[in-house]
């Protein structure tokens, strides 16, 4: 009976990893949903910087990046960044990470990209090169206060991420934990069984 009931507590296991899996394959697709929105808006940013440049040609006017478009140019970097942390998101769901160099996925752990060879380094999350970068950068007065918010954004983001990478690691830790037990325990069972088998078919 109680071969049976643990065999039901294997069965109770696979199903949990089954449902882990197809949990992370919807969040997958969530992400790369999001991805893709933000993209739309980078193009309808792009538009709009076309449209203004038009304009300013038709008018036979220069036109100052730093001066006509540096709101746009803002807005697309903050987009950009907020894609590379989604897609990071997306290969950390599959212990997975970009290459440094040529931008292939590359399992998480590899100290060499088996692509082009280059030496994997600690990389620094984005957002926080985007929070210095941002922090450095000299705004027009009437945008300072929209200047703040994004710095507010970002590093609610980056605290958001800490934790978060802080509890998976905990969860990680205590997955291996039970599968190593769990690993054990069939290993034992199964030579239970045998030996029991072995003894019925000497009697």
């Amino acid at each position: 009976m109680e071969f049976f009931d643990k065999l039901g507590k294997k069965a109770s296991e696979a199903a949990k990893i089954t449902a882990d899996k197809t949990g992370k394959l919807a969040k997958e697709t969530k992400l790369k949903f999001k991805m893709g929105e933000l993209r739309n808006q980078i193009n309808d940013i792009y538009q709009e910087i076309g449209k203004r440049v038009y304009e300013k040609h038709i008018r036979e006017e220069d036109i100052c990046i730093k001066k006509d478009l540096e709101e746009q140019c803002t807005k697309i970097d903050v987009l950009s960044d907020e894609i590379d942390s989604l897609l990071k998101e997306c290969l950390e769901l599959k212990d997975k990470k970009q290459c440094q160099s040529c931008y292939k996925e590359i399992e998480k752990d590899v100290k060499f990209c088996p692509n082009c060879g280059e030496k994997q380094t600690q990389e620094q999350p984005k957002e926080v090169e985007v929070l210095e970068k941002l922090e450095n950068t000299e705004v027009a007065e009437e945008k300072e206060t929209e200047k703040q918010i994004v710095i507010e954004e970002l590093q609610e983001t980056i605290e958001s991420k800490e934790d978060n990478q802080s509890e998976e690691t905990t969860e990680t830790k205590q997955d291996n934990e039970e599968k190593s037990n769990l690993e054990k325990t069939v290993e034992i069972e199964s030579n239970v069984t045998l030996e029991d088998n072995d003894e019925d078919e000497k009697e």
